[in-house]
């Protein structure tokens, strides 16, 4: 590391020599022709403040996010109400019947286990997971059951891990028993240890006792490792994987599945609070939206809820975003009108908004500030944020977001309300939603965009030309879809990393960004590409998923006015295909540089405004590149494409000293200007992060 400061002697000959070898040295390493283009990074007078909501997160239930993934629950269908077959997801052997008269009005379900009849036959169960059930050798799950023994009495079950597949004496590697004591419904539970790695067990339930029957409801499996040790707990490397991006806003359930097929599939945040045996089963409209993609055992249990929700938001430090059904279904599948719900019948749904506030930031003594306290947290979520509708379009949405806003303004003025500007990134839709959304006063506009790669080079200028006095901007959704290759490659994050260049630029218009969609069970996807992939046992973070990592951790906190030649490095033409932002935060200068060309390109970073006295001292870089652009990380080599972080060793030059490096006599201004210069060389395809600290 070296930094160079105009000393008293800064005519001396040998101080002449060495900047003048280490310029010849910089342009000996450049290819024939190349130019350095220079940034001028204005710290004078630092800009907008950057929210801590600017970098985000968004789950929605699309590729078995919930069960399946982020949820750690490895039974399916545990509480035996899928709507097409009650043992979907079952094998049942033996005497087994479904009855519907259960403990849990909301999900009235159960299986009756009888005696098979005969001393060498069996009764019982297989559940098969999703996409098999995961287990790592040493690690402890908690199977538990709600059961009774309707004639009175006692039962044994007999509960086992198999491997179905095994060439072994046996199937199964663990077997535990439990007794059912009781002719009353209740909880039982046993801790099982797994003997072996599998990512494709079987659980199997047997009756082992004679000539009883027994009856069973909300058969669970659960690491008991889960994120925080929940016991209604998420899978912790994929709540890890989201607290590693240090997110600021985490908006949920959704999507598309907050409007639903229909009305009466929309989520409902009321179903999927209170205790989890009985939060009512959702068909999820991810289950058949692609026929191509069809997954026929694709419902929401809800056991990923609301209060879940909130609680790991809080977790991972994020402020939560929910978003709520405005009363339109989905409009992709419904033309006729009679689909949603009328102005004039609003009200429930309005109401279910008031009540979603009372339940996270209400009192103990309130109706659903009770219910929060009971599930086990007492203290308000602080909620600042909600969101009303997706992405909604037409005169529909504005006539029904209204009496949302009003009835909002006059209850809690203190919330934000999220309005969104429809499924495009620009036409008609969007240039209609806009003025509605200023008309309305929502205090944020949620815009989505999956675009193609020439989209993505061509907006680094998008908010240049916002309205700054306006609602601010949400982007809601975005990802580079290239056409023709949907997977996740590392070329298409490198523009997703030049496009959110222009984000932070505009810090002061646009207060949060969320990559869409989150997660992807490899087995289980409809929707490519996604942030984060895994498998049952293991997990990958995509080259996107570094790209918002990166843009996380170096923030900032003010934004720095950056300029080519007086206008923004935004990827113009005549620019090399390179864009630029910096930030501000405290002591530290972050500046942001991505080539998306294949040739590397001098660049010069000058540190405009320096205080005098000041030095700009070069701490750290971070690179972010790979000769494999249409590739990504993998489930077998999750690291193969990851940032590298080195030292930062470029000198740092007065406007004096360079003049004389370039052997020429400095003029009066430059040596009374305290402005430093430094040079870079941006390598082929890469996104670099430059950390200097001010002293």
């Amino acid at each position: 590391m070296m930094t160079i400061s105009p000393t008293s002697g800064e005519n001396n000959s040998l101080y002449m020599k060495s900047f003048r070898s280490l310029l010849l040295a910089a342009a000996a390493a450049l290819p024939l022709g190349a130019a350095a283009q220079t940034l001028d990074i204005q710290l004078g007078k630092p800009g907008a403040p950057i929210q801590p909501t600017m970098y985000g997160i968004f789950f929605e239930d699309i590729n078995f996010a919930a069960d399946g993934g982020l949820y750690a629950e490895l039974v399916k269908n545990r509480s035996f109400e899928f709507p097409q077959d009650a043992l979907q997801g079952w094998k049942p052997f033996g005497r087994v019947e479904v009855r519907d008269d259960g403990p849990f009005d909301r999900n009235p379900h159960y299986v009756r286990l009888s005696d098979p009849g005969h001393p060498h036959k069996w009764t019982g169960l297989d559940n098969e997971g999703f996409f098999g059930i995961g287990l790592q050798a040493g690690a402890t799950y908690r199977f538990s059951v709600w059961a009774r023994v309707p004639e009175g009495g006692s039962a044994v079950l007999r509960v086992e891990f198999v491997d179905t597949a095994s060439d072994g004496e046996q199937q199964f590697s663990v077997q535990e028993r439990i007794t059912v004591t009781s002719r009353e419904w209740q909880r039982y539970e046993v801790l099982m240890t797994a003997a072996q790695t599998d990512p494709k067990a079987t659980l199997r339930i047997f009756l082992q006792s004679r000539g009883v029957t027994v009856d069973l409801e909300h058969v669970s499996l659960f690491p008991t490792d889960t994120w925080k040790g929940h016991r209604n707990g998420m899978r912790k490397d994929l709540a890890q994987a989201l607290a590693d991006l240090h997110p600021g806003v985490f908006r949920f359930p959704g999507g598309c599945i907050v409007e639903g097929t229909d009305l009466a599939t929309r989520y409902n945040w009321k179903n999927t609070v209170g205790p989890v045996e009985n939060r009512p089963l959702n068909e999820n409209r991810w289950e058949y939206t692609f026929p191509h993609r069809f997954y026929p055992d694709y419902f929401q249990s809800g056991g990923l809820g609301f209060f879940e929700f909130f609680q790991l938001s809080e977790e991972i430090g994020a402020e939560p975003l929910p978003i709520l059904s405005c009363g339109l279904a989905c409009q992709f599948q419904n033309d006729d009108p009679a689909a949603h719900v009328s102005v004039a019948e609003l009200d429930p749904y309005i109401q279910d908004a008031l009540d979603l506030i009372e339940f996270a930031n209400g009192a103990p003594d309130t109706k659903w500030g009770a219910l929060r306290a009971e599930m086990g947290h007492p203290a308000p979520f602080n909620l600042k944020f909600i969101g009303i509708g997706n992405e909604q379009w037409g005169p529909e949405y504005p006539e029904r977001l209204e009496p949302f806003v009003k009835a909002l303004r006059a209850a809690h003025p203190e919330i934000r309300i999220v309005g969104s500007s429809g499924p495009d990134s620009e036409g008609d839709k969007f240039d209609y939603l806009w003025p509605e959304m200023r008309r309305l006063g929502a205090d944020l506009v949620d815009e989505h965009f999956y675009r193609p790669y020439e989209w993505f080079l061509s907006q680094g200028a998008r908010y240049d030309n916002y309205d700054r006095k306006g609602p601010k901007v949400f982007a809601g959704e975005y990802a580079c879809h290239a056409r023709g290759r949907k997977r996740n490659h590392f070329y298409a994050s490198l523009l997703e990393a030049a496009f959110m260049t222009g984000l932070e630029r505009n810090a002061d218009v646009v207060h949060m960004a969320t990559y869409a969609p989150l997660f992807a069970h490899v087995e289980g996807w409809q929707w490519r590409p996604d942030l984060i992939w895994y498998d049952n046992l293991r997990s990958m973070r995509s080259a996107s998923w570094h790209v918002q990592a990166l843009y996380s951790e170096f923030r900032g906190e003010r934004v720095l006015r950056t300029s080519v030649d007086g206008k923004p490095l935004c990827g113009a033409e005549g620019q090399d295909g390179l864009f630029a932002s910096a930030v501000l935060d405290g002591p530290r200068v972050y500046v942001k540089v991505v080539n998306t060309s294949a040739d590397p390109h001098p660049l010069t970073l000058r540190l405009s405004g320096l205080k005098k006295g000041v030095s700009a001292v070069p701490v750290q870089r971070v690179r972010f590149t790979t000769d494999k652009l249409f590739e990504d990380n993998t489930l077998d080599a999750p690291a193969q494409i990851a940032p590298v972080r080195g030292a930062f060793t470029a000198p740092v030059l007065s406007e004096a000293e360079r003049a004389a490096a370039a052997g020429r006599k400095p003029t009066r201004a430059e040596t009374r200007s305290t402005d430093r210069t430094l040079d870079i060389t941006l390598a082929p395809y890469s996104f670099d992060v430059y950390v200097l600290e001010l002293h």
